[in-house]
């Protein structure tokens, strides 16, 4: 970690930007934890004081979250993607799969028509760790994947607002696939054809190939319906 060293005014000011700028850079990723008020105290050349100020104020605009007796953890990389995550946090399962269709149908169309040689090949190695997890039974793994696959899509629209968002929405995005994966148990959704409409140029086939991909997994969380009696 590389912090500058701040000037005498408004000094929680220029903790709170500095340590915001290490959330936003993803020097501390969503999930890590931060190092302890010590440590950054003595690497900003700040009293302790004026760190804990600092972290409290990004604790409340969700960016952070401290945990008792355990230390304080990224939360989130903006406040707006705190509050989603807030938000999130009490949705159903079927309303985050709905919105995540509508994220993911459109950067499929955007990707078709804006996706690079290097994109091409991120979303085909995506797609294989993603089959191969599959493959292998190891769930865990293969949620991190699928989501890996659909960031890669998301990441070849070079719209940053979008790519943002759909990042601020992996938490979320993490807990329903994790779940759509049970209820699907082993039938698995095919991806290939998003990647190959992608690969294409073909925005009509990969917004296509994405809506089926995501109503599928939308209509394995319908509660199944008990046998009418004779």
């Amino acid at each position: 970690m590389t912090l500058r060293t701040t000037r005498r005014s408004s000094l929680v000011d220029q903790v709170i930007e500095q340590l915001r700028g290490e959330i936003v850079g993803r020097t501390w990723p969503v999930g890590a934890k931060i190092p302890p008020e010590p440590v950054l105290a003595e690497t900003l050349g700040v009293g302790r004081n004026t760190v804990r100020e600092a972290v409290r104020a990004l604790t409340h605009a969700g960016l952070l979250e401290s945990r008792q007796g355990d230390g304080t953890y990224v939360r989130a990389t903006s406040e707006l993607s705190g509050a989603v995550r807030r938000r999130l946090e009490r949705a159903e399962l079927v309303e985050i799969l709905e919105v995540r269709r509508g994220l993911e149908v459109e950067a499929a169309r955007l990707a078709a028509g804006r996706r690079t040689d290097a994109d091409i090949a991120a979303i085909a190695v995506a797609l294989a760790r993603r089959d191969a997890a599959w493959a292998a039974g190891e769930h865990a793994a293969f949620v991190e994947a699928d989501l890996a696959f659909h960031t890669a899509v998301v990441e070849a629209t070079h719209n940053r607002v979008l790519t943002d968002l759909y990042r601020d929405f992996s938490a979320a995005l993490r807990a329903s696939i994790g779940a759509a994966g049970v209820l699907l148990e082993h039938a698995d959704v095919p991806h290939g054809p998003i990647a190959a409409a992608v690969e294409a140029g073909d925005a009509d086939a990969a917004s296509r190939a994405t809506h089926a991909c995501l109503d599928q997994i939308l209509a394995s969380t319908a509660p199944v319906a008990s046998p009418a009696e004779p």
